[in-house]
C-alpha cells in the first residue's frame, strides 16, 4: 500500500510440493527476462503454475535469490552478523508446515524489484518504481501454495521496509 516495496513470491504445487516455481523455465519459455501481463509462471516440471493478469508496474526480477541471514552477513557488514529477518527465513516459515524443505526454495519472482546489468555484467539494484496502489495479480493455473514476503533487504526497498497488501480471491 505504500509503494517502493519488493515482494518475493514463490509458488509450490498443492498436489506435489516437489513441483515448484522455476525462474529459469519462466525466462526460457516466455523468452524474456521481463514478465508482465500475459506471461506464464512455469514450474520445474514445465507446467504452467500461474498467469500474470494485472501488472501496473512491469518491473520484476528473477535473477536474485531470496535474501537470507547469509545475505545480510555477506552484503550488509554494518549489521555485524546480527540476526535479521529475511525473505528466505519467512518463506521457510510459511512453506515448511506444508512440507517444503528449505533446500527446495530457489530463486523467487521478486515482484517490483528493479535489477539491471551494465555492459560488464555487474548487477545494479534501483529503488522499486512503485507508488501506493500499484498492483501485481496472478491467476493460479493449478492448485497452489503461495509464499509471499515483504522483502527486508534495505537495498531492495529504497532504504526502508514497508507493508504490502495481499489478497487471495476465489
Amino acid at each position: 500500500p505504500c509503494g517502493e516495496q519488493v515482494s518475493d513470491l514463490y509458488l509450490v504445487s498443492r498436489n506435489d510440493v516437489e513441483e515448484c516455481f522455476s525462474a529459469g523455465r519462466t525466462v526460457d519459455y516466455n523468452n524474456t527476462l521481463y514478465v508482465s501481463v500475459g506471461s506464464k509462471l512455469w514450474s520445474n516440471r514445465s507446467a504452467v503454475m500461474a498467469s500474470i493478469v494485472e501488472d501496473t508496474v512491469g518491473v520484476h526480477d528473477m535473477t536474485l535469490t531470496p535474501c537470507s541471514q547469509e545475505t545480510f552477513d555477506i552484503l550488509y557488514p554494518e549489521f555485524e552478523g546480527a540476526p535479521h529477518p529475511s525473505c528466505f527465513g519467512n518463506l521457510c516459515g510459511v512453506l515448511g508446515p506444508v512440507g517444503v524443505s528449505p533446500d527446495r526454495i530457489g530463486t523467487t519472482l521478486n515482484v517490483f524489484m528493479d535489477v539491471w546489468t551494465d555492459r560488464t555484467g555487474e548487477l545494479h539494484i534501483d529503488p522499486p518504481p512503485t507508488r501506493p496502489g500499484d498492483i501485481f495479480a496472478i491467476r493460479a493455473e493449478m492448485p497452489l501454495f503461495a509464499g509471499i514476503t515483504a522483502c527486508s533487504a534495505e537495498k531492495s526497498n529504497n532504504g526502508t521496509c514497508k507493508p504490502i497488501d495481499v489478497r487471495v480471491v476465489g
